[in-house]
């Protein structure tokens, strides 16, 4: 066990030894000139896994999302997002910034879904006062939890009736998958497009996947370029990605029943809620007077974590069993 227990997000995961030496025996080209054949291998690889025509191998998941936002939007068109969701809090106000497109912003329900009758009732009319509403992006999984499958389904069919494309922000998409057992490609069917991000639970240490629709990804390729993300022996960090796809997509089981340990041993504090785990993230509301300094005095006892008045938790493959009783044992002396 080390010192640390970090908690904090399952980005802080380091390469394993098989990842590194994959990364160090791979083949490369000039990505740029569409060479290098291990992110080609890639990219084929996760469009089919994803039942998508093409891919396109993206250094963020931010990066992907903008590459899909402004290749389904011209500037001035309009997004429908999640108040609570990565595109819309985390993204530092790049589709506004970057691709000029606005958002009309819907607040979550408690399992991460935007109610249907706002999502129609969000869609502007052909009117030139209103701009032009063209695209529906979703997140799964989305604090943690896995978004039904019907509620999918049935978003994307009400965007698609209405002349909408569809994006789905998946960059834990594998968690929803494993904790769900929906095929990938099933679970997407319903998207136009959809980002991977393979530097999460996954445990590459850089990049992400685009898939989407042939001339999609054509466009899709151009946005990357403009964002600087157009990468020339790419395929060093495009063979990371393969080898988590090999090894590290089922042992996201391991980091779900993590979460559920964890939030199992903290389960009985006063002034604490306990939200269940749905994958690999625990979320602990406490209460305003005992919240001041919370996250630094764990940090003091070797515990990493963020939040203020609700604590996040997150498992990944660098934590072992006993990590989580350690991290439990810290919570409970400080919070109990």
């Amino acid at each position: 066990m080390s010192g640390v227990v970090d908690l904090r997000s399952d980005t802080v995961t380091r390469p394993t030894p098989g990842m590194r030496a994959a990364i160090a025996a791979a083949v490369v080209g000039d990505d740029v000139f569409g060479d290098d054949p291990t992110v080609n291998a890639l990219q084929e690889r996760v469009a089919a896994l994803l039942g998508k025509e093409d891919a396109l191998f993206v250094t963020s998941g931010t990066q992907g999302n903008q590459c899909a936002l402004m290749s389904h939007c011209a500037r001035g068109e309009e997004a429908i997002v999640g108040a609570l969701s990565h595109m819309n809090r985390y993204e530092g106000g790049a589709g506004a910034v970057l691709g000029g497109v606005p958002f009309h912003v819907i607040a979550n329900r408690a399992d991460g879904t935007l109610p249907l009758t706002e999502i129609e009732a969000a869609i502007k009319p052909d009117d030139p006062h209103f701009p032009v509403t063209r695209l529906l992006c979703l997140e799964d999984t989305w604090n943690g939890r896995v978004l039904p499958q019907d509620y999918l389904d049935a978003a994307a069919a009400l965007a698609h009736r209405h002349g909408l494309a569809t994006h789905l922000d998946g960059a834990r998409l594998f968690n929803a998958v494993v904790a769900s057992g929906v095929a990938p490609a099933r679970l997407v069917q319903g998207f136009d497009s959809v980002s991977v991000c393979f530097s999460k639970g996954l445990g590459a240490p850089v990049g992400s996947v685009l898939v989407g629709p042939r001339d999609f990804i054509a466009r899709a390729r151009r946005v990357r370029k403009m964002l600087g993300g157009g990468l020339r022996q790419a395929g060093v960090l495009a063979a990371a990605a393969l080898y988590a796809l090999d090894h590290h997509v089922d042992r996201l089981a391991e980091d779900h029943a993590h979460a559920r340990l964890l939030a199992e041993g903290l389960q009985g504090l006063p002034g604490v809620t306990v939200e269940p785990a749905h994958t690999n993230m625990v979320f602990l509301d406490v209460e305003h007077e005992r919240a001041a300094g919370l996250v630094a005095q764990l940090g003091q006892r070797g515990l990493l974590c963020t939040g203020l008045y609700r604590l996040r938790l997150v498992t990944h493959l660098d934590l072992g069993r006993d990590d989580i009783e350690r991290a439990v044992a810290v919570l409970r002396e400080v919070l109990g």
